[in-house]
C-alpha cells in the first residue's frame, strides 16, 4: 500500500448516493452510510427516492453534520436512472430544476441546505461525454444558484462547460466501479464494471489519494484528479466497503472531510 510523502497532507470527501428507497422497497442502509461519509448525494425522486424517503434521508444527514447534494437525474423509476435518454435540452433543464426545488424543500424543513449538485446513473456518464445534456444541467444550476459546486468525472465535458460557465467544479472519482483507460467508467454490465471486495477497495482508494491514479481494466495506469470519492450506496455490502475506505484513508494520513460548507 503507497505512503505519503513526508509532510504531505491531503484530504478527501467520501460520499455516497443515498435516499434511493422507494416505498416498500429498501436500497442500502443509509443510516449506516451516513455515520460513514462527509457528503450524501441524496436521489430527488427522479430515478428513486419517495417524498417520505428524502425527507428521512435529509434529516439523518442533517443531524450528523454530512453535507447534503441534490443527485439529479432522468425522469426513469423503472430503470433507475441508469438507461440513457435522448432528451430536448429544455426540457432536461426544467427537470433539473423541478428536482433541486424538491430537494431544497426538504433541506429547509431539516435546518440545512442543498450545496452541491451531481447527476445520477446515465445523466451522469452522458453529461460526461454530451455536450447539448451537459449544457443543460449546468444552465439548470446556474440559473438555481450559482455557488453551487457541480461534482462529475474529472475531464468530462459537463465539468468543462460549467467552469467555462463560471460555476465551480469538483473532480470525483470512483471508489466502486471500473475505469477505462480513457479515464471514463466502463458499463456496469462489464465484468469489472464494479468492485466490491472491501480490502482490494480501500487499497485502490488510497493509491488514488496519494498519487492520483487508479489501474485500468485494461491494466493501465490513469490519472485522476479527484477531491472526492464516491461509494455507490447500492452496492453489494456497501457499508461495509465504505468503513474499509475511510479506515484505510484515515491509517494512511489521509484527511477526511467534505469539499464544501455545509451551513445553511
Amino acid at each position: 500500500m503507497p505512503h505519503y510523502p513526508s509532510g504531505m497532507t491531503v484530504r478527501l470527501d467520501l460520499n455516497a448516493d443515498l435516499g434511493e428507497s422507494f416505498g416498500t422497497w429498501v436500497v442500502g442502509d443509509d443510516e449506516a452510510m451516513l455515520d460513514v461519509v462527509t457528503s450524501a448525494n441524496i436521489a430527488c425522486g427522479f430515478h428513486a427516492g419517495d417524498a417520505t424517503t428524502i425527507r428521512r434521508t435529509v434529516a439523518m444527514a442533517a443531524e450528523r453534520g454530512v453535507v447534503i447534494g441534490a443527485q439529479v437525474s432522468y425522469r426513469d423509476l423503472a430503470g433507475f436512472g441508469r438507461r440513457r435518454m435522448d432528451m430536448d435540452p429544455h426540457d432536461l433543464t426544467a427537470d433539473v430544476l423541478y428536482q433541486l426545488g424538491a430537494l431544497e424543500a426538504m433541506c429547509r424543513v431539516a435546518g440545512t441546505r442543498v450545496a452541491y449538485v451531481k447527476p445520477h446513473g446515465a445523466l451522469y456518464t452522458t453529461a460526461a461525454v454530451d455536450e447539448p445534456q451537459a449544457r443543460a444541467i449546468v444552465d439548470a444550476v446556474a440559473a438555481y444558484d450559482r455557488t453551487l459546486p457541480l461534482l462529475g468525472l474529472p475531464g468530462s465535458v459537463l465539468l468543462r462547460i460549467a467552469e467555462a460557465e463560471g460555476l465551480a467544479v469538483v473532480g470525483e472519482a470512483f471508489a466502486d466501479r471500473g475505469y477505462a483507460s480513457t479515464g471514463h467508467l466502463v458499463p456496469r454490465s462489464h465484468p469489472e464494471g464494479l468492485h466490491t471486495d472491501p480490502e482490494a477497495v480501500a487499497e485502490r482508494v488510497v493509491r488514488l489519494a496519494v498519487e492520483g491514479t487508479v489501474v485500468s481494466v485494461e491494466g493501465e495506469v490513469v490519472a485522476v484528479d479527484a477531491r472526492s470519492v464516491c461509494t455507490h450506496g447500492d452496492t453489494p455490502d456497501a457499508v461495509a466497503l465504505a468503513r474499509a475506505v475511510r479506515s484505510a484513508l484515515e491509517g494512511a494520513g489521509v484527511e477526511i472531510g467534505p469539499f464544501v460548507d455545509a451551513a445553511p
